[in-house]
């Protein structure tokens, strides 16, 4: 018996084995799609395939190499989210004392920022009269380290605070031939100009913004304004109908919290339409979580050092949105890396938090197939352009992939044409 079981055993290990494993012919279909003679040699390619149900490897190329990851940086915001966030934003700090209230920010990033769930600023104020805000806990600057210095003007590019408004943007609206901005008091900081420009534009030393009325397109819906105290407690002092004001103190070791807002839909913002300013807000959150200070580099080394010290390759991992040249990940941790978030949470959420070739959010216009097959989160930035997620193959499983690019010449639309051939062809396969 002892021996019939060892063998069944033996069967079943070997019979496994076979299953993660590629057919030679598919092993070689994969080598002439991204090896040598390829598209995908004539710059640093990498790729791995991994089976997570037998948690084997089925076939990978450089995968040891670091790439500049772009927006997959995100997959590490995500998981720093879920690990110390729970369920909800982390909103305020605050003492009382009397009719005044003093009020420090924890990075919440929702407060009149497109759709979301709305913190009652309001009624929590309803009963103080006097309202203090510092932001003496925020130690990361308005910028992540290497950042362009010409993204200040994009809406990806908005500035970093511990309590923002409006998203640190205005948002612009086209009426007639001329630019309607909101909040409505930037409005007498629009000006005209003969420069050739498309798009309203802010000046880079100060909050004033130009257009051009023979070229105005508005296709920029969103640009991001110079934060500082005084702006933010006159926006917030309109917000609430309370008069605010700015008195840097440093946050008392006894204080109470306010959290606010469903986490849930931030995250999911952020995956599917690869908001940067969400996924810094968010790594603001989760250093006040753990250390009542809004870091990133410090809440970004606790986490290297803690829940992912197993990655296989220690990433350089410098901000939240993946911005940063500086960010370099192999395409090993990233699989290792979702591989973690897919053990986590429910397959329902994940999907819901993964854009849908074809259908949703940076995938909406690509990979598309009459069945999606595609479910993975894109990074792109001059010269580098990566994906990662879930591949549906043929027979119904799902089997995670990193694929990623860097330091190639190309549009990256062109990247994308040929990685999507790539993709196809191992949907068909497997």
């Amino acid at each position: 018996m002892r021996k019939i079981s060892t063998l069944v055993l033996l069967t079943f290990l070997f019979s496994s084995t076979l299953f993660a494993q590629l057919t030679r012919d598919q092993h070689l279909r994969l080598e002439s799609a991204l090896g040598e003679g390829s598209f995908f040699n004539g710059h640093l390619s990498g790729f791995m395939l991994y089976d997570l149900d037998s948690q084997a490897v089925l076939y990978e190329k450089n995968s040891h190499q670091h790439f500049v990851p772009a927006s997959t940086t995100k997959f590490f915001t995500l998981f720093s989210s879920l690990i110390v966030l729970n369920d909800s934003t982390q909103t305020l700090r605050y003492v009382t004392e009397g009719n005044t209230i003093k009020i420090w920010g924890s990075g919440d990033p929702s407060w009149k920022y497109k759709k979301f769930f709305q913190p009652d600023f309001r009624k929590f104020l309803e009963s103080y009269d006097q309202v203090i805000f510092s932001d003496e806990n925020i130690m990361s600057p308005a910028f992540g380290y290497g950042w362009q210095w010409d993204d200040y003007y994009f809406n990806y590019s908005a500035e970093r605070t511990s309590l923002p408004i409006y998203g640190n943007m205005v948002q612009v609206k086209k009426i007639g031939n001329t630019p309607t901005v909101f909040p409505p008091s930037f409005q007498e900081s629009v000006f005209p100009t003969n420069r050739t420009i498309r798009e309203l534009e802010r000046d880079f030393h100060s909050n004033k913004f130009y257009y051009n009325s023979n070229n105005f397109r508005a296709k920029e819906e969103f640009i991001p304004f110079i934060t500082s105290p005084e702006l933010f407690i006159q926006l917030a002092s309109d917000a609430t109908g309370k008069t605010w004001t700015y008195q840097p103190d440093s946050l008392p070791t006894v204080h109470q919290e306010w959290r606010a807002a469903p986490l849930f839909p931030i995250l999911k913002e952020m995956m599917l339409e690869s908001d940067n300013f969400l996924a810094e807000q968010l790594m603001l959150m989760v250093s006040d979580r753990l250390f009542q200070r809004l870091d990133t580099e410090r809440a970004i080394e606790y986490m290297l050092k803690t829940y992912l010290y197993d990655l296989p390759d220690k990433p350089q991992w410098v901000d939240g949105s993946g911005l940063s040249r500086h960010d370099l990940i192999t395409p090993r941790t990233m699989v290792a890396l979702f591989e973690k978030i897919y053990r986590m949470i429910p397959d329902q959420q994940l999907f819901e938090l993964l854009p849908t070739g074809g259908r949703s959010g940076t995938l909406q216009n690509s990979y598309k197939a009459e069945q999606p097959y595609i479910f993975a989160k894109t990074g792109t930035m001059s010269n580098n352009h990566s994906l990662v997620g879930l591949i549906k193959g043929k027979s119904g499983k799902y089997y995670c992939f990193a694929f990623m690019n860097s330091n190639f010449p190309w549009k990256a639309s062109e990247v994308r044409r040929e990685m999507e051939k790539v993709m196809v062809m191992l949907r068909d396969m497997i």
